[in-house]
């Protein structure tokens, strides 16, 4: 398989066979991420022929009747059929429809047991696409997108340069919905900065509140040394919020959100895994919380949270 670089992927995206179509990110201007700092480019879209050359590969391991006796010989599980594909990049929603029809229709070919299409997106990559193309794309497979959101705070967007407003959510993610593509929310805990938490997670309620999202998945804000958002705090634009109010925040969050969608803070940047169905769980996850808060130090949450894997 072709990969480049740090492949990132969402926890619920762990049985799915990852297809590298793309590489990097064609944003990258976000003050925070540093998740694509390894590449010496921007953003690349691989080959068509090293994405055929991976399906053929996928193909071989998965339906090859030697895989199977080779896999029964080394006591591994057999090779189940690949039923969903992950697009990795940071957002290869982006291509143009007549690409990724082009790519949809490969995986068909080699893996006919797929029944549906993933990958990260960013809110404006299905501003360039019509409501037409949207439609053909989710005819295609494409459905379960997962989109970075972080915040509904428009002055948090705007300062950390995601080049989207709240507005553009409600639109875009109003279009997806309409074309039957289902998508999930990455929502990042911090961005509104000390003092601002609580205020950005009441404004993203009431921009999350109008949506549909399967998922909304919190993740903590970390700053690290080689990001913008770090030179910001140097030089006094910016305060990072202490880790208690990052959990007031999330509490906040989770106490105004009145739609029907999961609830899961899953990643490594948590230092609490917290997953629950709203609004059925809402309940548990606020008394979760408060004991959090409240149980819980200052000191002893950042010392936790700095020991933790940031995969």
């Amino acid at each position: 398989m072709h990969y480049t670089g740090t492949i990132w992927r969402p926890p619920y995206e762990a049985g799915s066979l990852l297809l590298e179509v793309t590489a990097g990110c064609t944003h990258h201007r976000c003050k925070f991420c540093t998740l694509y700092s390894d590449l010496p480019f921007k953003f690349r879209m691989s080959p068509m022929k090293n994405i055929e050359s991976d399906l053929l590969e996928a193909q071989v391991l998965r339906h090859n009747p030697a895989s199977r006796i080779t896999a029964k010989l080394q006591g591994l599980p057999r090779p189940e059929p690949v039923r969903r594909v992950f697009l990795t990049g940071a957002n290869p929603f982006v291509l143009k429809t007549e690409k990724l029809l082009e790519i949809a229709a490969l995986i068909r070919r080699y893996l006919p047991s797929v029944g549906s299409i993933g990958c990260f997106a960013r809110i404006t990559d299905s501003a360039g696409k019509t409501d037409e193309e949207l439609i053909l794309l989710r005819q295609a497979g494409y459905n379960g997108l997962t989109i970075g959101v972080e915040t509904g705070d428009d002055a948090a967007l705007s300062f950390m340069r995601k080049g989207y407003t709240s507005q553009d959510i409600l639109t875009q993610c109003g279009r997806l919905e309409r074309a039957g593509i289902e998508y999930g929310f990455f929502y990042l805990t911090g961005i509104s900065g000390r003092g601002k938490g609580e205020a950005g997670a009441r404004a993203s309620a009431e921009v999350f509140n109008q949506l549909h999202p399967f998922l909304i998945g919190p993740n903590m804000l970390t700053i690290y040394p080689e990001s913008e958002l770090y030179q910001e705090i140097q030089r006094g634009n910016w305060e990072e919020e202490g880790e208690l109010e990052k959990y007031r925040e999330l509490r906040t969050l989770v106490e105004d959100l009145n739609i029907s969608t999961y609830f899961a803070a899953m990643g490594a940047s948590n230092a609490f895994q917290l997953r629950g169905r709203l609004p059925e769980e809402r309940e548990t996850l606020l008394e979760t919380l408060d004991r959090i808060i409240s149980g819980v130090g200052e000191e002893e949450l950042r010392r936790y949270r700095k020991n933790l894997p940031h995969l």
